[in-house]
Order: structure tokens, then sequence, then C-alpha cells
């Protein structure tokens, strides 16, 4: 009798580990597609690296929402328990009574000016130059490219004296103006790298069918190139704009009047030399956060489009 009972434990046993056996090579290993430990550990390590980007905005968000420029606090909730609006209310409106104007939207106006204006002419030229630098051979091509990368090895702190020197001989300090050929110089060599690389993955067979049938170099770049190119514009735009928009250290040399400053500029006027108005900073932040994330929603259909897709069907 116990014989029997000890060979059904021995059986009952080894099911038990073959069970466990076949858990552990289906949760660790798997010969298509990903364990379920892979899948698990991947999403882990995404989820903590959403919270450790996103947690410093949500702190940036709670800080605008306390009242009286509270900024050290051992509360971790997002919303406080006294959440006011007054910081954004001031941003916006001012505050009368301390007699302070507000000039935030005179600051969104003039970043979101001189930047759309540069990135665009930025991409105008530098699709222009890419296009050359890509399609034709001549004499200083190899050289005039490596000048352009080389250039966007040079820190922007070295710039500033010559870039102030050029700004002031041409009487545009304190003008948008200045800062507008200040940005276009620094956005334009990285704009042109990034097109001729695009360029180069476009078939020259197009060009070439196009002007076979009557079609000049002029009607062959703006009818077929730059249709094509929508998803390089987009980024290169976008690249542009994030450039010129957070950007502090340049306008700070060229933008000394508050009627000219940038939304750099303007912002740190909410910190004094012994007293930082905390809520009002944090709120202007979060404000002038919005543009840029409007942008990034919209032209996201262009940057996950594929490079040349469908350029050569029929």
């Amino acid at each position: 009798m116990s014989t029997t009972t000890d060979a059904a434990n021995k059986v009952s046993s080894a099911k038990q580990a073959n069970v466990v056996a076949h858990f552990i090579r289906w949760f660790f290993y798997r010969a298509r597609g990903d364990s379920p430990f892979k899948t698990i550990l991947i999403h882990a390590t995404l989820i903590v690296a959403c919270i450790i980007a996103v947690y410093p905005v949500l702190r940036v968000v709670t800080i605008s929402l306390r009242p009286n420029d509270t900024l050290l606090t051992t509360d971790l909730r997002i919303i406080p328990e006294n959440a006011t609006l007054d910081n954004y209310k001031e941003v916006l409106f001012g505050n009368p009574e301390r007699n302070r104007k507000s000039d935030f939207f005179l600051w969104l106006w003039n970043s979101l000016s001189i930047v759309s204006i540069t990135s665009v002419l930025s991409v105008i030229l530098a699709a222009i130059s890419a296009y050359a630098f890509s399609r034709f051979k001549f004499p200083g091509r190899s050289a005039g490219l490596i000048f352009l990368l080389t250039t966007q090895m040079i820190p922007a702190g070295m710039l500033l004296l010559p870039l102030f020197i050029m700004i002031a001989k041409l009487k545009m300090i304190n003008t948008p103006l200045g800062l507008l050929i200040a940005y276009a110089v620094t956005a334009v060599p990285l704009t042109i790298w990034t097109l001729k690389g695009y360029y180069d993955t476009i078939p020259v067979d197009l060009e070439e069918a196009a002007m076979i049938d009557g079609a000049n170099r002029f009607t062959v770049f703006t009818n077929i190139i730059l249709p094509l190119s929508t998803p390089a514009l987009a980024i290169a735009f976008l690249f542009s704009f994030m450039g010129g928009w957070s950007e502090y250290l340049v306008a700070r040399v060229i933008l000394q009047k508050n009627e000219a400053f940038t939304w750099p500029l303007g912002i740190f006027t909410y910190a004094q030399q012994f007293t930082v108005s905390w809520g009002q900073f944090s709120a202007a932040s979060v404000m002038i956060a919005i543009p840029v994330m409007i942008l990034f929603l919209y032209s996201s259909k262009w940057l996950i489009s594929g490079l040349t897709l469908g350029s050569v069907k029929g």
C-alpha cells in the first residue's frame, strides 16, 4: 500500500514539476514573438521612463497653482490643497493692486512672430540650397558641406560677440529684425544638411522623366521635389522653430528693452534681485508650452510618414 502511495506521489510531483517548467519556459522563453517576461519588462521600463519625464512638468504645474509663491513643501499632491488660478490671472492681466501690468501677450507675440518668420525663411533658403548641393556638381561643393557642418560644432557662446558686432553695425540692436537675422544664421546650416540628406533619397528618374516631358528645373523642383519632401520640410521647420522658441542667450545680448523682449527674456522679469515670483514664473512656463504642444500634435502626421512612399507607383 505504501509503495503505491509513494509512486502516486512521485507521479504527482513529476506533473507539478512539468507544469512549473512549462510555465517558466512560457513566461521567459518563446519561439515566436516576445515572451510575457520581456513584454512586462519593456512596459515597466517605459512606464518608469514616462514617470521620470512627466514628473518635473507636473511639479511646475503644481507650483503654478500654489498661493503666495510657496515653493518648498512636503506635500506631493499634484493639485495643492489651496489651489488657485491667481498666478495665471496675474501673468495674463497683471495686478492692479501692486501697480503691475502684464506684458505676457507682447512677449508671446514677439517670440511667435520672430520665430515663425525665421523658420519659414530658413526652410525656403535651405530647401533651395540643399537641392543645389544634392543635384549639382560644382567646385567647392564638398568644402561647402563640410564648412556648414563645422559651423554646427561651434558653441553658441563663441558666436555672441561676432553676432553682436554684426547686428550693431547694421544698427539693429533692440529690433526684431536683428534677432531674426541672428536666428536665421544659426538655423540654416543644420536645415540644409537635413534636407540635402532627404533629397538624396528621392530617385533622380522622377526628375528626368518630368524634364523629358518638357518641364524645366524650377517646375521639377516646385511640383515634384517639394511635395515629396513634405515630411523633411516639416521636420526642418519644427527644428528651426524649437531652436528659436526657447533660445535665451542670443536674445539676451541683442534685445535690451522690455518692449522687444521675447518670452524667455520676459518671464525672467519675475525673478528680481532679492525675490522670485515662483508662482507667476511657473504659470508663464506652463502657458508658453501650449503653442509648442499644438505644433507637435499638428505636425505629427508628417513626422511619422514615409520618405518617398508611393512616389514611383504606376
